[in-house]
């Protein structure tokens, strides 16, 4: 409905005003939310926490690296949809714009993709499940910064869990191969 010039929001700016709404006011949100945009930025937290694990743990040298590996590859998978979709980041009046970022364009998130990946990664290289605990404040960091639309974050989770397999997959048979007689 238009009143005035105004439209109300609907379909997923409804939803990303109701995130907002519902929860980027309440004490630490936003700071935290800001926090994690910027650890994730360009996949850089991620492969530092690599480096910092395969310095920390050489005897897992290589899957830390992997990891490391597997979130700057998502980073980069998720720059070239961005580059192909073009799809705009959210406009709607009502939605905050609560930190900058380096592009116009938001499908998928760079940061839900490289989260994905970083955490599926890291999760088999420490084998604990606790990294994977960090995919969902990432993902909706995103929407209470108002910066991606729910469709832009869920897609970046897939594409960061098909970049973590295919990688991991990969990492494991660079393994394999390197401990055959002969290697």
């Amino acid at each position: 409905m238009s009143l005035g010039g105004y439209t109300a929001p609907r379909g997923e700016d409804a939803v990303l005003v109701a995130v907002q709404h519902g929860i980027a006011g309440r004490p630490g949100v936003l700071p935290g939310a800001r926090a994690l945009s910027h650890f994730g930025e360009h996949s850089a937290g991620w492969v530092g926490v690599a480096l910092l694990g395969a310095l920390a743990q050489p005897r897992r040298r290589r899957a830390w690296l992997t990891a490391g590996v597997g979130a700057f590859i998502a980073h980069a998978a998720a720059v070239v949809i961005k580059r192909v979709v073009k799809r705009t980041r959210p406009e709607h009046p009502d939605i905050s714009v609560n930190v900058g970022t380096p592009s116009k364009l938001s499908f998928p998130s760079a940061h839900a993709t490289s989260t994905t990946a970083a955490a599926l990664l890291l999760a088999r290289a420490t084998r604990s499940r606790l990294p994977l605990l960090v995919v969902p404040p990432m993902a909706l960091s995103r929407l209470v910064l108002g910066v991606h639309y729910p469709t832009d974050v869920l897609t970046g989770m897939v594409v960061g869990a098909a970049v973590a397999s295919t990688v991991g997959a990969v990492g494991d048979r660079v393994e394999r191969t390197s401990k055959e007689p002969g290697k």
